[in-house]
């Protein structure tokens, strides 16, 4: 049996991560004129002091195919957030921080829980359920790309790789998700598990 096998619908496409990312990201391109693309950032405050979000921002500052980002910023005070402002703005493209803590999604997140329409919890599903609405509402991308802030091995091909499959309008796909290494240093695993 072939490598390439598909069941149900469930399909692997292993040869992206062979393509030439100049090519993927210039077929994107082409795409996103019919097809406006965007991305959806969840993100706690601490990840902006982090390695890996700064090295993230600066490679999106140079995809063009990329018609909004909507960051959602949690566990953040008003000094935090107003960071994060300038922080993010280095980004080119069109783009929204959604304050997560902040009074005006505080007042919008409890017209919705006393109508039993928000998420119950806070966390990461909740801060991506109101990037998502937001970014429904806001009409300015039709496929939309989620992805970690704290991926240290993130590659700019990444979000070319994610998106391709849903923004090809030759496909019929509806879903797609990525898969990245998570590789953890000897150290800090023999640090954490001295500490325990």
């Amino acid at each position: 049996m072939a490598d390439f096998y598909q069941n149900g619908t469930v399909t692997t496409l292993h040869n992206l991560a062979q393509r030439d990312p100049n090519d993927l990201a210039a077929e994107l391109l082409t795409f996103s004129k019919t097809r406006p693309l965007g991305l959806i950032l969840p993100s706690l405050f601490s990840e902006l002091e982090g390695k890996a979000l700064p090295d993230i921002i600066n490679k999106l500052k140079d995809v063009e195919y990329l018609s909004e980002i909507v960051i959602g910023l949690d566990r953040a005070d008003l000094g935090q957030y107003k960071h994060a402002l300038s922080f993010f703005g280095k980004l080119p493209q069109h783009h929204r921080v959604l304050w997560n803590d902040g009074p005006r999604l505080q007042a919008i997140d409890a017209k919705l829980q006393a109508l039993n329409l928000a998420p119950k919890e806070l966390g990461k599903g909740r801060n991506v359920w109101y990037c998502m609405g937001y970014i429904l509402a806001s009409g300015k991308a039709e496929s939309v790309a989620l992805h970690d802030c704290d991926i240290l091995t993130y590659e700019r091909d990444l979000l070319d790789r994610l998106l391709y499959p849903v923004a090809n309008p030759m496909f019929n796909y509806e879903f797609s998700k990525g898969y990245y290494a998570r590789v953890v240093l000897a150290e800090k695993l023999t640090a954490e598990c001295l500490a325990c």
